[in-house]
């Protein structure tokens, strides 16, 4: 939708109703001190926008390395023809985003059952009707599960796909900025991120108390949480590169968004909802943790980023992934090539979070020596083509490894990569090396 008229109010008003919702509870964490840098300045000069490239100053990104994305514009910079194909695609994408959104919770045709407009909603993706509509049965209820099987009413009617565009649009516009400097990407994020985030017409409130909900059973999940920890941490990441001095992002946009990342953060440690996605023992655990830890860091609590990433070598490399590197709660599932996969991703994002507040989580061994290499290395004869993948999988896409190979690259075993299979679009590792979802199905 456009955005309505509430963007004419004022940006100081967004930042008091944020505030308002992020008001700690007993239970909740005021950022300590060691704020990042541009969070910090964000409680100063509140009206002025920010101008200029910093380019001296690496970005203070959570996952990506904020000083290997600076040696990068370097080269960029300096014409290496080796980053042109992958920059040329990236702008494809970035431009792609510029005639479209920004998008909005308050749009949806009905709000979250028991919620409120500003709810965020989302619905069960694996859950079908077992029965015909009929008037006095409109959702052909009871519901029942087709694990893998998406079911296409989840696309219609909640904030699903519109928030998927947010999280990717927002990425792509902030490192197509970050690299060329054309204020219009940068514009452009900023639009999708005030509209979603904070302005008080069209915010969505800083909680997932209606994810996943399935018609005629549940108003809302704990799994729904895997809405936001599938790519929440690219927004982090996205808000990080325009606070570099992005025009179009004021020191306004920084603090109000740094209020509603806390209140999403206290929400995800004291909810109900939060507490039961944490204790998942699948990838919607992984996942949790890599989201939990990286909001931390980006809201300067790096104490709980360092106690989440310690944490997770015993309460999730050890019992999911096996001595051999395969895990078995993902090859259960019908898509087993996929959410192989896709654990991985949440690990390797959350290896990348972990170097930022001294912790090698790909150094560590279980008691089985159980690693992420051994994850990875699991992988690699399916990854470079040498055998066939020999689990269930409903759609099997090579190329869904790609990004988990480089991260292992990166970390120090080389050994696969030049027999790894581009993904569609090309491979943009060079230029957001962090890896994502590559044969995503939402869910």
């Amino acid at each position: 939708m456009s955005t309505r008229s509430g963007l004419s109010l004022t940006i100081a008003a967004a930042v008091v109703a944020l505030a308002s919702l992020a008001t700690p509870s007993a239970s909740a964490r005021t950022p300590s001190p060691s704020v990042p840098p541009a969070s910090a300045r964000a409680a100063s000069g509140a009206g002025s926008a920010v101008s200029g490239r910093a380019a001296s100053e690496p970005p203070e990104t959570v996952v990506l390395d904020g000083d290997r994305l600076r040696r990068t514009r370097a080269r960029v910079e300096k014409g290496d023809r080796r980053l042109a194909l992958a920059l040329r695609r990236l702008t494809a994408r970035a431009d792609n985003w510029l005639d479209q959104g920004p998008w909005t919770v308050v749009d949806k045709p009905k709000p979250a059952p028991g919620g409120d407009v500003h709810d965020y909603l989302s619905q069960a993706p694996y859950w079908w009707p077992s029965r015909p509509a009929t008037a006095d049965n409109p959702w052909g209820c009871p519901y029942i599960q087709r694990d893998g099987q998406r079911n296409p009413e989840v696309d219609t009617g909640t904030d699903r796909q519109d928030v998927e565009k947010v999280f990717d649009s927002t990425y792509d516009l902030a490192l197509a900025w970050y690299y060329t400097g054309e204020k219009r990407y940068a514009v452009k994020a900023s639009q999708v991120l005030r509209t979603w985030f904070l302005d008080p017409a069209t915010r969505m409130n800083p909680n997932l108390d209606h994810g996943q909900f399935i018609p005629c059973k549940y108003d809302g999940r704990a799994i729904g949480v895997i809405d936001f920890s599938q790519s929440y941490t690219s927004v982090l990441d996205a808000i990080a590169l325009l606070d570099t001095g992005a025009p179009g992002w004021s020191r306004r946009d920084r603090a109000a968004m740094l209020a509603w990342n806390t209140g999403y953060r206290d929400w995800l440690t004291d909810s109900a909802f939060g507490k039961e996605e944490g204790a998942a023992r699948n990838n919607h655990g992984t996942f949790y943790d890599m989201q939990l830890a990286a909001l931390a860091y980006a809201t300067g609590d790096k104490d709980l980023a360092r106690r989440t990433v310690l944490a997770a070598r015993g309460l999730r490399v050890d019992p999911q992934i096996a001595a051999d590197g395969s895990q078995p709660q993902e090859l259960a599932r019908t898509r087993s090539w996929h959410y192989s996969t896709f654990d991985l991703v949440a690990y390797t994002r959350l290896a990348a979070v972990a170097r930022k507040v001294g912790v090698d989580l790909w150094a560590y061994r279980g008691p089985d020596g159980q690693s992420l290499f051994k994850a990875v290395g699991y992988l690699l004869p399916a990854a470079t083509g040498a055998e066939p993948w020999s689990h269930p999988e409903l759609e099997f896409h090579r190329f869904a490894a790609t990004d988990v190979v480089h991260a292992a690259a990166d970390a120090g075993d080389r050994a696969a990569v030049p027999g790894l299979e581009a993904p569609p679009g090309g491979d943009l590792w060079e230029l957001r090396p962090a890896a994502e979802q590559l044969d995503s199905i939402a869910g």
